[in-house]
């Protein structure tokens, strides 16, 4: 029974503040560690109820945030950036499920912490005229290599989001999102508690779970924050400019359009 683990960071209990997850801040390294310790809960339950293999994919902005000296003695950790699949490096067919753990709310969602979509650059992403959140584009990737998503955790609109965009899963809320920057939080053993049990049930129903597999051909539409990532963007070839901050591309298949957006998401790089 393997396992595929993208562990992002704005989505661990106690994280409010973008001081608590980016690098050369005072307050990282503490949060470095506190993500370590949630993902090893999730890698023990997992252990706990049938797992035979683990794979941990650090998918948090640079990618390299889990201690690897504290990391579950039986989990394979993939670190570092860039990497081709992003969040999703190492995701293949050999995979039984998929857990997204510390994920976060799409860009625009009210009541939840530091929302956004791969990017702050990134206003919206569309998948066949759908919003997409980082859970919704990266389940799908999941779903064309016929793995289901069976677990993700975060705050409460985290969960909403991901329940408009994936087949069914099993949730686990470990904060409650006030705003963009503040959440009621809750003492690590209740969210130990909270992280194990949904690891139960998601390993319990892994049978009972689809991968969400996009209907192709694809189109992907982004909407950035500023007209000259558009401008820029626009000269990858069969990118549509629909309007100063929109662009279009057509796929004729979703690891395709994933692709796409990827290098989108790259090259927005620009004020």
């Amino acid at each position: 029974m393997k396992i595929f683990i993208s562990a992002d960071m704005e989505g661990i209990s106690g994280v409010v503040s973008f001081s608590h997850v980016e690098p050369d801040t005072k307050e990282y390294e503490r949060f470095r560690k506190i993500m370590t310790k949630e993902v090893n809960v999730v890698v023990e339950a997992a252990y706990q109820f049938g797992a035979t293999e683990v794979v941990v994919n650090d998918s948090h902005n640079n990618m390299d945030n889990i201690l690897i000296e504290e990391l579950h003695p039986k989990a394979v950790l993939i670190s570092g950036s860039p990497k081709p699949w992003s969040m999703m490096q190492g995701i293949d067919e050999s995979f039984d499920a998929v857990f997204f753990v510390g994920y976060h709310a799409r860009a625009g969602s009210e009541e939840a912490v530091m929302d956004h979509t791969y990017t702050g650059r990134i206003f919206t992403a569309k998948i066949n005229g759908r919003p997409m959140s980082e859970a919704g584009l990266n389940g799908r990737l999941a779903g064309a290599f016929g793995v289901p998503i069976a677990l993700i955790t975060g705050d409460q609109n985290t969960i909403r989001c991901a329940k408009e965009e994936l087949n069914d899963f099993v949730g686990v809320i470990v904060k409650e999102a006030y705003g963009r920057y503040s959440a009621k939080l809750y003492p690590f053993e209740v969210v130990k508690d909270r992280l194990t049990e949904g690891v139960k049930q998601a390993m319990k129903n892994l049978k009972n779970f689809k991968p969400t597999i996009e209907k192709e051909p694809v189109e992907l539409e982004i909407s950035f924050i500023r007209s000259a990532m558009t401008e820029m963007i626009s000269l990858i070839p069969n990118v549509i400019k629909k309007d100063a901050r929109t662009i279009v591309y057509k796929a004729s298949t979703y690891v395709e359009a994933y692709k796409v957006f990827r290098l989108c998401a790259t090259l927005s790089n620009i004020n």
